[in-house]
């Protein structure tokens, strides 16, 4: 079986849709919320040695890039959170159309963003 389609494998040239960016947002963002359980179980485990367990946990979520990292996983949930809500909520055949899909796109996208902001502002 032989296929005639053509293959455009350049992906910085490819201009994805809204909708496909919030997609590849949303599997993005699990990927790192599943990639952080051990990292967090490896602290919390850490913090419980005792006082000086706990200030060593402390210590690295108080360093700079524990604090980067706090913040993108508090972007991650915020994303896959509002990003799960719309694709239940198209499921359920509503928001299917391309204006309304494209509104609540940019609505998760803009929420997400917003809300780390937001959130986060106490990190730093």
């Amino acid at each position: 079986m032989t296929d005639h389609r053509p293959v455009f494998l350049d992906l910085w040239r490819i201009r994805l849709p809204i909708s496909g960016l919030v997609s590849i947002l949303h599997r993005v963002s699990g990927v790192l919320m599943v990639f952080a359980i051990p990292v967090f179980t490896l602290l919390f485990a850490l913090a419980l040695e005792g006082p000086d367990g706990f200030g060593s946990a402390a210590a690295i979520v108080a360093h700079p890039l524990g604090k980067l990292g706090l913040l993108i996983l508090g972007w991650a949930m915020l994303h896959h959170f509002f990003s799960g809500l719309r694709y239940l909520v198209i499921d359920l055949g509503i928001g299917v159309d391309k204006p309304v899909a494209r509104r609540t796109a940019w609505g998760v996208l803009s929420t997400g963003l917003a809300l780390t902001v937001i959130g986060g502002g106490w990190l730093l």
